[in-house]
């Protein structure tokens, strides 16, 4: 019980020394709020270079699959961290952008080559007799693409769409390299100016936690009003 008691108080004491003294729970507040507009910007840029490379790489005009490829490529084979740099450093280093923007464009080109191989596999899931039935109906390629192809990929590719955008937020943790305090780095002051790491760290991940547990619910609530036309 003694011992019980010596722990309670040990973290209580923790708590208020990081987060109520000096307000810094103010710190954590902000940081949520720099992390939900970095990831929601990255993901809405990073669907529209995702689906516009999709089609480079499903098109059958050599200049543009090249393209697609080598994107693909070149942003899959290297490290988030830095292409932030990159953009960031180099790219952007003139422009007088706010930093949360910047790095939600660089989010944003990475998210997309990850996005656009996710658009190509549910486009070539649906089965070539749809666009032949499109086509026989007198609708053109791309007609048949917007009003039959894609509303039936949506569904099958909802659910890696929801993953990703998951990772999306992981990743936006390195948004420190760029001067950005996000939940990581406002957990990483508080452990400076308190000395104290398990707390900080672990509010930190509490956090990341319950916003990824209350996205993954509300997806999955969207998936399954999709998923009702289904005849199974």
């Amino acid at each position: 019980m003694f011992l019980s008691s010596t722990v309670l108080f040990g973290l209580s004491e923790s708590f208020e020394k990081c987060f109520i003294r000096e307000d810094r729970y103010k710190l954590l507040l902000s940081g949520i709020g720099v992390t939900v507009k970095v990831t929601l910007l990255a993901a809405a840029m990073g669907l529209v270079i995702g689906f516009l490379i999709a089609l480079c790489n499903l098109s059958r005009k050599k200049g543009l699959n090249v393209i697609g490829k080598v994107y693909t490529d070149v942003i899959r084979g290297t490290p988030s961290v830095t292409q932030l740099m990159i953009i960031y450093f180099v790219v952007f280093a003139t422009v007088n952008w706010p930093k949360w923007i910047i790095a939600a464009i660089a989010f944003s080109i990475n998210s997309g080559a990850y996005v656009s191989e996710i658009i190509r596999a549910g486009i070539l899931s649906i089965d070539k007799g749809q666009t032949e039935a499109g086509r026989s109906l007198g609708l053109s390629k791309s007609q048949t693409m917007m009003n039959i192809i894609i509303p039936q990929a949506v569904k099958n590719i909802f659910p890696a769409m929801c993953n990703e955008f998951i990772t999306l937020i992981k990743e936006t943790a390195i948004v420190g390299y760029v001067g950005l305090v996000d939940i990581q780095k406002a957990g990483d002051f508080i452990k400076s100016a308190t000395y104290e790491a398990f707390t900080p760290l672990i509010a930190t991940a509490i956090i990341y936690f319950v916003i990824i547990k209350g996205l993954t619910l509300i997806l999955g609530k969207v998936e399954k009003k999709l998923r009702q036309s289904d005849q199974r």
